[in-house]
């Protein structure tokens, strides 16, 4: 019998897993996210169904079907083994993805009979659902992926686990998972502004349920701390060592707390240790490439630095930065962070090379990019000394109109830049006519009318100025 490939084609789209997540690999690097899964498996079994079955979709991604399928063969034995007694609930979303995988390999029969498989067993569970089931487990396992696929995903993967909590109010792991969205978010809020949603109280909930899980117990800490609550934070890092002393993922966050806290030494004793259990963790080099950098610049403000060790400091620096951009190309921070630290070096053709490697990408977001605007703004201004490129950089930054941290940052360096310079009175028309720009870019029209007015006396017939201005008093 032949399947219709359309009808076929509509039940995948009701089907709940992997492949009707939206989960796009644009905002991954697929090597680097298959090392984190297969290091969370080698650390943490009790997790290994919803690992599995994410490896098989990262497979997948990697175009490798047949290990998509040994994924989902994992996945099974995991599930026969942990829940016996509910097979069918517990295998929705490992069937989904057999039926999708099945599906690309143009194998119909099978995916129909997987297809099936989810529906009879819906129907099963549910008198109303229609091959559709709302389970707080399936829920969960969508958060858990999300927070996997980069932040652009930060905000559904909470309210995914907001949605698992309504069921189980006091389920560890969704309480584990909503807390890890919410603190994800608020780093993201720090960085690149937008809405502060506090996660203390989440996070607090989470530890409470599972004092075990180090991973909750480590994001707890560094909240105190980022709320000035160091010292109690202290003791939930020196607990979890305790509790977890050979965790690369608690290893991590322990050294990141260590490090803000300015014990930087001991934070690369604790990274060099996670990175024996884990060698290829993204996130481990780029932590130890911070501490190196870190360590460099501290020794680089003696009056009469070391050279040797500063050096030696310096190329681990770079080391540990060149690893985390070849194994996650679209780590965009470590780009920046690279050309800083050939920067406090003088390499400045080497960051140079690195920044235009950077900016020439397409695939940048938004706020990715004001990161890097305002960071080349900044090499330009004080590492080349040019600030004619500095200003251009940090107005680049100010077009993009999302308000974030950068933002404002770019804003006041260039405004310090051009008032300096026209108070000075080295300021000419272009200055100033810049300087009205800044203000028209950040809503402040009088301002801005002011300069194009000035900047206009002193060069009545610039096309630019007097569009600007004419477009200025139109709008007010």
């Amino acid at each position: 019998s032949t399947i219709s490939k359309d009808s076929l084609k509509t039940s995948l789209l009701q089907l709940e897993c992997h492949f009707t997540w939206t989960l796009q690999k644009k905002y991954v690097s697929l090597e680097a996210l298959e090392e984190t899964i297969l290091d969370h498996i080698k650390f943490l079994k009790e997790y290994e169904i919803r690992d599995y079955n994410l490896l098989s979709y990262v497979n997948y991604l990697k175009n490798s079907y047949e290990e998509a399928l040994r994924s989902l063969k994992k996945a099974e034995e995991a599930i026969q083994k942990r829940h016996p007694d509910e097979i069918d609930r517990r295998s929705l979303v490992t069937w989904g993805n057999y039926a999708w995988i099945y599906y690309h390999m143009q194998r119909y029969e099978e995916a129909q009979t997987y297809v099936s498989k989810v529906e009879n067993s819906c129907k099963k569970l549910s008198s109303t659902a229609h091959g559709k089931i709302e389970l707080p487990e399936i829920y969960a396992e969508q958060g858990w992926a999300l927070l996997r696929f980069g932040r652009t995903y930060f905000e559904r993967a909470m309210n995914c686990f907001e949605n698992a909590l309504r069921s189980e109010p006091n389920n560890s792991d969704f309480s584990a998972g909503y807390a890890t969205a919410m603190y994800r978010l608020e780093g993201n809020v720090q960085r690149y502004g937008g809405e502060m949603r506090p996660c203390l109280t989440a996070l607090k909930r989470a530890v409470e349920l599972n004092p075990m899980d180090t991973t909750v117990v480590a994001l707890f800490a560094l909240e105190l701390q980022r709320l000035h609550r160091a010292n109690e934070g202290e003791r939930y890092i020196e607990e979890g060592l305790q509790k977890t002393p050979d965790f690369p993922v608690f290893l991590r966050h322990a050294a990141n707390f260590y490090r803000k806290k300015g014990e930087v030494n001991k934070a690369v004793e604790i990274l060099k240790k996670a990175l024996a259990l884990t060698p290829n963790s993204v996130a481990l080099h780029h932590q130890l490439g911070l501490c190196y950098k870190f360590k460099a610049l501290q020794l680089k403000k003696r009056r009469y630095p070391p050279r040797a060790e500063m050096e030696n400091l310096i190329e681990l620096a770079i080391f540990h930065f060149k690893t985390v951009i070849d194994k996650k190309p679209v780590f965009f921070s470590a780009y920046s962070d690279l050309a800083n630290t050939y920067a406090i070096d003088k390499r400045y053709e080497e960051a140079e090379e690195i920044y235009q490697k950077v900016l020439q990408r397409n695939d940048l977001a938004c706020d990715d990019k004001q990161d890097l605007y305002f960071s080349y703004g900044n090499f330009q201004q004080f590492h080349m000394k040019s600030e004619s490129k500095a200003i251009k950089y940090y107005i680049e930054c100010l077009k993009l109109e999302m308000d974030s941290y950068p933002r404002k940052m770019s804003s006041k360096a260039v405004e310090t830049l051009l008032k300096q310079k026209i108070e000075s009175g080295l300021g000419d028309a272009t200055d100033i006519g810049t300087l009205g720009l800044v203000h028209k870019l950040n809503g402040k029209k009088q301002e801005a009318i002011e300069c194009y007015e000035e900047a206009i006396a002193l060069d009545p017939n610039n096309e630019e100025y007097l569009n600007a201005l004419t477009e200025l008093q139109l709008s007010i």
